[in-house]
C-alpha cells in the first residue's frame, strides 16, 4: 500500500470519526428541540459516516497489488467508491425531500431556540473537515477523498439551512414552525446538487477519461527528452484509483537494432516515471521514424 493510499484511509477515517459524533449530538437535539430541519442534517451526519467507510473500503481495495485476477489492479475501486457515495446521497436526498413536505402539512411545534447553538458548532467543525480532508485529497489526487470532502462540506451547508429555518421559525413564533421544515427541503436539494458534482469525476475516472491537459503534455516532453526519440504519437493517458497508466508511440532511427529499441523504450517509460511520480505504469511501442509523416 502507497504513503498517498495510506494517506487517504487516515483521512477518511478520521472523517468517520466526526461525523458519527456529530451524527448523534444532531439526532439527539434534533428529538429533543422539535427540529425536523436537524434530524434530516443527522441523517446526512450518519450518510457521511457510510460515505467514510466505503471511501475507506475503496482505497484499501484499490491499493492491492494487481494479481492472477485483476492483472490491471484494483484501482477502479476507488472511483467506484465515489460513485457509490453519490448515488446514496441523492438517495437520501430524495427521502429527506418526501418527508420534509409531508412534515410542511402536518401541524407541530416550533424547535427550541437553543438548537441553534448546537448548528454553529456543527458548521464551524464540519466546515474544518471538510478543508482538512480536501486538502489530502487533492494531495494524493484521490477522487473518493475528494468526494468525502464534498460530503463534510454538503453537510456544513444543510446545517446552515437548518440555522436559518430554526431562526426564522423561533423569531417568527406561532405560524412559522413551517420553516424549520422548508429549511430540511432545501437541504435535501443541495444533498442531492452535491450528489450530481460528485459523481461526474467518479464517471470519468471509470470511463478513461484523459486527465489533464498538463499532466498530458508533461508526459509528452519527458518521452521527448530522451535523445534517441524523434517523435512521439498516439500518446494516451487513463487514471485508476491514484495513478495513471500511460500508453505511448515512439519513433526512432528505423537502423536500431531489437535490442537498441528495447533499451530506447526503457530510457522513455524511466523519464515519463520520472517526471511524472503519478504514473505508475508505462507502455512504449517503438515505431521507424518516418520524417515525411
Amino acid at each position: 500500500m502507497t504513503h498517498a493510499t495510506e494517506r487517504g484511509i487516515r483521512a477518511a477515517q478520521f472523517g468517520l470519526l466526526a461525523s458519527t459524533g456529530l451524527a448523534i449530538i444532531k439526532l439527539i437535539a434534533g428529538l429533543l428541540g422539535n427540529s425536523y430541519a436537524l434530524v434530516a442534517d443527522a441523517v446526512e451526519s450518519a450518510l457521511d459516516t457510510v460515505s467514510s467507510l466505503v471511501v475507506w473500503g475503496g482505497l484499501y481495495i484499490s491499493g492491492r497489488d494487481p494479481d492472477e485476477r485483476y492483472p490491471f489492479g484494483y484501482g477502479k475501486a476507488e472511483p467506484i467508491a465515489a460513485a457509490v457515495v453519490a448515488l446514496i446521497f441523492a438517495g437520501a436526498g430524495v427521502g429527506i425531500a418526501v418527508e420534509a413536505i409531508s412534515e410542511i402539512r402536518a401541524p407541530h411545534h416550533a424547535p427550541e431556540a437553543w438548537t441553534l447553538a448546537v448548528l454553529v458548532l456543527v458548521v464551524v467543525a464540519k466546515a474544518l473537515l471538510s478543508r482538512r480532508i480536501r486538502a489530502v485529497g487533492v494531495a494524493i489526487d484521490s477522487t473518493a477523498v475528494r468526494a468525502d470532502a464534498w460530503h463534510h462540506l454538503s453537510d456544513a451547508i444543510t446545517s446552515t439551512a437548518a440555522f436559518i429555518g430554526i431562526l426564522i421559525a423561533v423569531v417568527g413564533g406561532p405560524g412559522w414552525e413551517v420553516a424549520d421544515d422548508y429549511a430540511a427541503l432545501v437541504a435535501s436539494v443541495i444533498i442531492v446538487f452535491n450528489a450530481a458534482v460528485i459523481v461526474r469525476p467518479a464517471l470519468h475516472d471509470l470511463m478513461d477519461r484523459t486527465p489533464g491537459a498538463d499532466l498530458v503534455e508533461a508526459v509528452r516532453l519527458a518521452a521527448e527528452s530522451v535523445s534517441e526519440v524523434l517523435a512521439t504519437e498516439k500518446l494516451a493517458v487513463r487514471k485508476a484509483g491514484l495513478a495513471y497508466y500511460v500508453t505511448i508511440h515512439v519513433q526512432a532511427d528505423a537502423d536500431l537494432s531489437l535490442h537498441d529499441a528495447h533499451v530506447v523504450g526503457g530510457k522513455v517509460k524511466s523519464a515519463i516515471r520520472q517526471a511524472v511520480p503519478k504514473v505508475q505504469e508505462v507502455l512504449v511501442h517503438m515505431e521507424p521514424y518516418d520524417p515525411e509523416a
